[in-house]
């Protein structure tokens, strides 16, 4: 690429000497390189004499070629150098389900506006299976709760409340004040299957409050959880980003905030440390941050979040 680069530059000054001063290098040296391209190509270029140079009928034939890929060859350096945030870039990521359904709709609309070269899709899953994707290369980044894996560069995003469903009737949604783990002793809590790190979260929650983890239900869904908790007895536990979307989509659907240590769903962004999108990914980070501050402010005057 360096040889076609002095190549076009004696060809436009028609000078060796103007060509070096332009390209910053030694007259010696560019007159070195124009030689070793003549060699690899098979033909002379130049026709020099010692008061002109001029190009060739293969030179003249070769030229526009050789403009044009310079052309390409800046073209490329260019879009390189800002892939790393806006220009024509595709990712896939992996996020748990209420990330899923109740954050990357408005997330992917946020990209639109602040990064509109930046395409996005999202698959769904557990935290330890997207882990797996991220590491096998499936996935650009991942959103999940905890993995035990260590193979993965980590930045703590957000953590969302947990929120209790049941029946209208059931003592438990008889108030809107926050509810304590008292409020659920010797009751039975539903919740995601095991390989979703919610489903630690809630079972630690009940040994503490004497309640018991409901193994009646071993899925993905949320939407599950919500129907078998309002046909009793169970008590339905619930991540903030669904109950709370859910909440405000259907009046009639009640939820109350659960108060308690460890009450709380920590969300991280994942990505493989050998990444080369270091700065895209501290960007995305940031915005996803912004995106959540921004939905806790909208829900703030109508729940306790």
């Amino acid at each position: 690429m360096r040889q076609i680069e002095y190549f076009v530059a004696v060809a436009e000054t028609q000078s060796f000497g103007a060509a070096a001063q332009s390209l910053a290098v030694t007259q010696p040296s560019l007159s070195k390189q124009i030689q070793a391209l003549e060699a690899d190509l098979g033909v002379v270029l130049f026709e020099r004499t010692s008061r002109r140079v001029s190009l060739t009928p293969q030179g003249r034939a070769l030229l526009p070629d050789a403009q044009r890929v310079l052309r390409q060859a800046r073209r490329f350096r260019n879009k390189a150098r800002s892939l790393g945030f806006d220009t024509d870039i595709r990712l896939v990521a992996g996020v748990l389900p209420s990330i899923g359904a109740y954050f990357m709709p408005r997330m992917i609309e946020r990209l639109r506006q602040e990064m509109p070269g930046l395409k996005l899709s999202f698959v769904e899953g557990s935290s330890s299976e997207l882990a797996r994707q991220l590491v096998q290369g499936e996935l650009d980044f991942v959103l999940a709760s905890e993995t035990d894996r260590t193979d993965l560069a980590r930045r703590d995003l957000f953590t969302e409340t947990l929120w209790l469903c049941s029946t209208p009737e059931d003592p438990v949604m008889q108030s809107d004040a926050p509810a304590t783990l008292s409020d659920l002793k010797g009751r039975t809590l539903l919740t995601l299957s095991p390989e979703f790190h919610l489903n630690a979260i809630v079972a630690r929650l009940a040994a503490q409050a004497g309640a018991t983890l409901s193994t009646e239900y071993r899925g993905a869904s949320l939407d599950a959880i919500r129907q078998i908790a309002a046909n009793g007895p169970e008590v339905g536990v619930l991540p903030s980003l669904y109950a709370l979307g859910e909440a405000i989509r259907d009046p009639h659907f009640k939820v109350r905030r659960l108060l308690g240590y460890d009450a709380e769903h920590p969300v991280v962004f994942y990505t493989r440390t050998s990444s080369p999108l270091q700065a895209l990914n501290a960007r995305l980070a940031d915005i996803i941050i912004l995106e959540k501050q921004a939905i806790r402010a909208e829900r703030a005057p109508q729940f306790q979040v």
